[in-house]
């Protein structure tokens, strides 16, 4: 069942943004395109109820066989489709002669309605092409950006599922990281503002920051204050630059896991979703008030910044973070998907659900599912828990 519902998913999101590679994928099988069989089973479709029947004459339809070669298949086969099917409306009318001559208006018809075909297909073809470079280059960007994390990395076991919105832009602003140091190991989830380039590069910058600070700082509230620091100047450089972005603003959760702390994490909340804890005992929602999201500290002169709460959590339990992919993700009577509902059933089937692989796969599931494959907004969800001793740094 989980499987069908992630096909579901991967079938309504290449449907909602014409995703090439996904419709590619769908018209292939172990690696070779049948897609030219659809326009090959019309035009035998259309030569056997020509010659079957003698009311009309069907075989002027074979003009729609270059049109659909031109929406699933290349340009080489659809200039091929173009050809045959005008050789067959030729035969048609010379040798098999089963009815009076179709005319010259029928042959042009045809004539015509594939060369604009092959037209259309270039022009398709050469469409997704750029879309493809496009693709590749952001997701370069985001790997960039969200550095891969090395299995038990700073003595955590970590899992992330990241899913790109239903819209033309392919890179957002989610991010998450973590940074093992000296003063324990940190951890950063977040979502900049709006999407595109500029929230990558406002990402990018708070995620430099975080590596830098969670590494020297020993005091979690002075890493928080880095990171609104550096909101803040990014927001300064790229007003001065006169760019319309430049007032971005970003929600996340920092949290500190430290050794000597082993039934409890320290925990910075910038507007964001408060985590859930999750275990073999249940769901938590842990009690983590939020501050004001990162760059927004202007609003209020002179107050403190967020607050670092200690919140418990034992060694069997895992931390849980999600972005508003996730929060806002709706189904068709526009109901909010309640993610912690899913999850506490299933761990109550079964705690091992609680293991980080499982819960970020379990959530992603649970929102493709709900809303139909066309999420809102880009969705991370970041699953992390305590192992043995820390490695990495």
């Amino acid at each position: 069942m989980r499987g069908r519902w992630r096909l579901l998913g991967r079938l309504v999101q290449a449907a909602g943004r014409g995703d090439a590679v996904s419709r590619h994928e769908l018209l292939s099988f172990r690696g070779h395109s049948f897609a030219w069989l659809f326009p090959l089973l019309l035009l035998i479709g259309i030569i056997a109820a020509d010659t079957t029947t003698g009311a009309f004459e069907i075989i002027s339809w074979t003009v729609l066989v270059p049109g659909v070669a031109a929406a699933i298949c290349g340009v080489r086969a659809t200039a091929v489709y173009a050809v045959v099917a005008l050789v067959v409306y030729v035969l048609a009318d010379t040798v098999w002669q089963h009815r009076a001559e179709t005319g010259v208006p029928g042959l042009i018809l045809v004539a015509l309605g594939g060369s604009i075909a092959v037209v259309a297909a270039a022009l398709r073809v050469g469409g997704e092409q750029r879309m493809l470079h496009m693709r590749d280059i952001a997701d370069t960007t985001r790997r960039t950006v969200l550095r891969p994390l090395p299995v038990g990395f700073g003595g955590l076991d970590h899992a992330a599922v990241y899913l790109s919105a239903d819209s033309d832009a392919r890179v957002g602003g989610d991010f998450y990281d973590i940074q093992p140091g000296p003063n324990g190991t940190r951890v950063l989830v977040g979502d900049v503002q709006g999407k595109g380039l500029g929230a990558v590069e406002a990402a990018a910058a708070l995620l430099g920051s975080f590596r830098e600070a969670a590494y020297h700082e020993p005091d979690l509230g002075t890493v928080a204050e880095h990171l609104e620091t550096r909101m803040r100047r990014h927001r300064t450089h790229t007003a001065a630059l006169g760019r319309s972005d430049g007032d971005r603003f970003a929600t996340a959760v920092l949290i500190g896991f430290s050794e000597d702390l082993p039934d409890a994490v320290d925990a910075v909340v910038f507007g964001h979703e408060p985590p859930l804890a999750v275990g073999p005992g249940g769901v938590r929602a842990l009690p983590a008030v939020g501050g004001l999201p990162l760059g927004m500290s202007d609003l209020l002169p002179g107050s403190p910044g967020p607050p670092v709460r200690r919140l418990a959590l034992t060694a069997d339990e895992t931390l849980l973070l999600v972005t508003d992919g996730v929060t806002e993700a709706r189904d068709p009577d526009g109901c909010f998907y309640r993610h912690a509902d899913d999850i506490a059933r299933a761990v109550a089937a079964d705690p091992s659900n609680a293991a980080p692989s499982r819960l970020v796969t379990l959530v992603r599931d649970g929102t493709l599912r709900h809303c139909l494959g066309r999420l809102v907004d880009d969705t991370t969800v970041f699953a992390v828990r305590r192992r043995g001793e820390p490695t990495g740094g």
